[in-house]
């Protein structure tokens, strides 16, 4: 008789976004004569950049046309892009990636979940403590966690470091030592960033305890201080230990088009085994490509129109960060981040846990926020703020948010 992997039925409740959807609907639904104000889910509102448009509808032209229609893209992406990714991330901050440790994707998303399969079921991760949460549910769905308190809304065999206002919501090196790390920098929900130095910590660390660093870079676009790295490949030993994970998604507004890749090098091995040859293996059986358009979207992404016109929406997203943080601040809300990152994280108001606040936001002031305690334990009594939203609905956002201190 077939059986289901039950490791699914321990995931407690929804999807954390599934769940954040779910009450704005009802909210919607119950007051029709309300403008709800978004401000919860990473989703970008700007338009994608002309460059970028110019680039698909001349791929979506050579696809009506027998000389240069393409079917099947190659497994590992087109050469064009991962070319043009070599040159504009790498290359040109002194990193030395090859085209063949680049894989595209359709997101990070998708790589940041799949990538836990090339690991063994009996390997320990760790993870910052809040979190995005495909890190932990993508393990938990493969059986490597063990078993779920709800008391503590912990799981066994996953090993939390605690991000605090007193460590400046930046992961410590663990006590006890994890065989795959999971950093997300700058980060998801926290806007945390940490320097090159502090990284260089984590690399050295990784190396000594032959450990894998799997590190979340989709929001390196947002970064405006100097000393904050823009890649886990600028530290000396990173190749050795690292897989690092880029969207397309934040930087260039391809929520809805799809795009990412994942860097594994191939100086990457455990006992002797590459990495980058297993991944290789699992992308040509699992994935048959980026469609052909989109790739070519990507490539744009490096053209000199595209980063400039880029440069231009990273900075719109970063005024609303700045009109949140500094408007929450000044009506009396404490709040960090938003200076590397578009995200704003705040402590909650009144006593409440984070889905009261989340509660009380939204009929007080139909607004839609996240709650900080969807992201792991630590992150009860906070709230994160996004600020992909239009410049007008975040003023008039925290302008109302201004009238609950």
């Amino acid at each position: 008789m077939v059986k289901v992997n039950d490791n699914y039925q321990k995931l407690p409740g929804s999807y954390l976004f599934s769940t954040v959807g779910k009450k704005e609907r009802e909210y919607r639904a119950a007051h029709p004569d309300k403008k709800v104000i978004k401000l919860s889910i990473g989703d970008v509102t700007q338009p994608i950049a002309p460059a970028i448009i110019d680039a698909m509808h001349k791929s979506v032209d050579e696809m009506g046309v027998r000389e240069t229609f393409r079917g099947y893209a190659p497994d590992l992406g087109y050469e064009f892009l991962r070319s043009a990714i070599v040159k504009g991330d790498y290359a040109s901050r002194g990193m030395d990636i090859a085209i063949d440790e680049i894989f595209v994707s359709d997101g990070a998303k998708s790589d940041s979940a799949n990538i836990q399969e090339l690991f063994a079921l009996d390997n320990v991760i760790a993870v910052g403590d809040p979190v995005y949460p495909v890190y932990v549910d993508s393990n938990v769905m493969a059986g490597r966690t063990g078993t779920y308190d709800p008391a503590t809304g912990q799981w066994s065999n996953v090993i939390y470091m605690p991000c605090l206002e007193e460590n400046g919501f930046a992961p410590m090196l663990p006590d006890k030592v994890p065989d795959i790390i999971y950093l997300c920098f700058p980060n998801n929900p926290t806007g945390a960033t940490i320097t090159r130095d502090q990284l260089q910590k984590w690399v050295d660390y990784a190396n000594e305890k032959k450990a894998v660093i799997i590190y979340d870079a989709a929001y390196e676009a947002y970064i405006s201080e100097a000393d904050v790295p823009h890649s886990i490949y600028e530290c000396d030993g990173a190749k050795k230990c690292a897989i690092e994970l880029r969207s397309f998604s934040k930087n260039a507004g391809f929520t809805g088009v799809r795009l990412g890749f994942t860097v594994i090098p191939k100086a990457l091995t455990i006992d002797g085994v590459s990495l980058n040859a297993m991944w290789a293996r699992r992308h040509g059986t699992k994935y048959n490509g980026a469609p052909y358009i989109v790739q070519r979207a990507g490539e744009a992404v490096y053209s000199e129109a595209g980063r400039a016109q880029l440069k231009e929406q990273v900075a719109y997203y970063m005024n609303n960060a700045k009109v949140i943080k500094e408007g929450l601040a000044q009506a009396g809300y404490s709040v960090s981040g938003g200076v590397n990152a578009p995200y704003i994280w705040l402590k909650t108001t009144g006593g409440m846990n984070s889905w009261e606040f989340f509660d009380y936001l939204l009929n007080e002031a139909s607004v839609v926020g996240t709650p900080g305690s969807g992201f792991g334990p630590s992150g009860e009594g906070y709230f994160r703020l996004t600020a992909f939203g239009t410049y007008e609905d975040t003023v008039e956002a925290i302008e109302r948010m201004k009238k609950l201190i």
